[in-house]
């Protein structure tokens, strides 16, 4: 069972925590995740599904958790956050949120604003590959690797298992 804790005070009430310990082994199932569009039927994605979509290499990432220290450098491969929502949203549709959640449990928020934010060369990606290779499932298989983070590893998310995205008001 996955001990989670109470958000603190200043967090919002849908962050998804885990224990920051150090997971004995990674938890089960595959490199398969669901996206969740408002009320729509979850579409499953996979890493020959994402190989489908536009591949980018951000080099000089690390890997930041908070209390397991900091690796790297690594060179990570994948589709960018952006284009994933571009690829799944209808034409014309915005969106508000999407909630990257692991099959641990633990999960993170990222939105419209700071996918802007994120400077073009360094973008919120879904990453598959490590310095070249595939992910190991120890590695997190897909992960969602936030380059410009170096701190408390917060928006990073290793064993993708959904991805819920909710849409704008019209």
């Amino acid at each position: 069972m996955v001990n989670t804790p109470t958000p603190a005070p200043h967090e919002p009430e849908w962050l998804h925590r885990h224990e920051h310990e150090p997971n004995p082994e990674p938890p089960p199932g595959g490199a398969a995740f669901a996206v969740q569009l408002a009320e729509q039927p979850a579409r499953l994605f996979t890493v020959a599904t994402l190989r489908s979509l536009l591949f980018t290499t951000i080099h000089d990432c690390y890997i930041v958790s908070t209390g397991h220290g900091t690796s790297g450098p690594f060179s990570f491969g994948g589709v960018r956050l952006s284009d994933l929502l571009a690829a799944v949203l209808p034409a014309g549709a915005t969106w508000e949120y999407a909630d990257v959640i692991s099959s641990d449990g633990f999960g993170t928020r990222l939105t419209p604003a700071e996918l802007a934010a994120a400077p073009a060369e360094r973008p919120p990606l879904l990453a598959y590959t490590i310095d070249g290779a595939p992910l190991t499932r120890q590695a997190g298989l897909v992960r969602l690797v936030v380059p410009t983070e170096t701190d408390d590893a917060l928006k990073q998310v290793k064993w993708i298992a959904r991805i819920e995205i909710r849409l704008a008001a019209a």
